[in-house]
């Protein structure tokens, strides 16, 4: 039996979850179906080399293509990060190789894929509280700035009291709107900007490391580290599952 994720209590918490959210039925092949979805993520290899142990494989990608379509996996991290302690709000961004496979969707959109130094890639944009556990993130192609998606973190991101993020940020107009909903921004000053940075908390600043540190916990799952899905919502659904186990811990032991 190939190694699996899931203590019963942590089923049982994350099955209640997802019939709670009306999309999914109660069906009891669900947890090896599950399962099945946490090893291809951790193991980055194909859908179909999944082991039989699981089940099906093509059963196993039509019903994860099936709650990506509904949106299960992300409302399930968005019920889990409810719980945050958003004092602080630390944001960065952070890219992702696309493997060849994972490009080419016959779509009109460009599925969050993009050009950058290395390539094909993909960006999140994340989000995370005092605590370094995520509570919002966003994708984009790989050459966007983070600037560019730093109101949206803040606007869809609980109310905090201070919002930090590294120079990247450095614009006087998030600033503005980021203390207009009355919240103080921690972010530093290009060296190239005539004024200083007296306003910094240097050591707040340093606990940014804490949004890196969420980056590192959920690249350690291949099919994070490395894009291979076609498709922005079925990467953005594999990304909340990795959330959601970052989540985990806090709700069942």
């Amino acid at each position: 039996m190939p190694r699996t994720m899931l203590t019963d209590a942590q089923w049982a918490m994350l099955s209640r979850v997802m019939y709670l959210s009306g999309r999914v039925y109660s069906k009891p092949e669900h947890r090896m179906t599950f399962e099945g979805i946490l090893y291809r993520m951790r193991t980055g290899i194909p859908w179909r080399d999944l082991p039989s142990e699981f089940g099906d494989w093509s059963a196993i990608f039509r019903r994860f293509n099936l709650w990506s379509k509904k949106g299960v996996l992300a409302y399930m991290f968005e019920i889990l990060s409810r719980d945050s302690d958003t004092q602080w709000l630390f944001l960065d961004g952070s890219i992702v190789k696309t493997h060849q496979h994972g490009c080419g969707a016959a779509s009109d959109h460009d599925e969050a894929i993009g050009k950058s130094r290395g390539g094909n890639s993909t960006k999140i944009h994340l989000a995370v509280d005092s605590g370094g556990l995520p509570v919002y993130f966003e994708l984009s192609g790989g050459q966007a700035h983070d600037v560019r998606f730093a109101e949206s973190l803040v606007f869809n991101s609980p109310a905090a009291e201070i919002i930090v993020a590294d120079k990247g940020y450095d614009s006087d107009g998030l600033r503005e709107t980021i203390e207009a909903t009355g919240t103080v921004s921690n972010i530093p000053r290009k060296a190239n900007k005539k004024r200083g940075n007296a306003h910094m908390d240097w050591c707040l600043y340093k606990y940014r490391h804490l949004v890196e540190n969420a980056f590192l916990k959920v690249k350690k799952y291949r099919a994070i580290a490395t894009r291979y899905e076609k498709l922005a919502r079925n990467y953005h659904s594999m990304v909340s599952l990795a959330f959601i186990m970052m989540w985990l811990p806090m709700y069942a032991e």
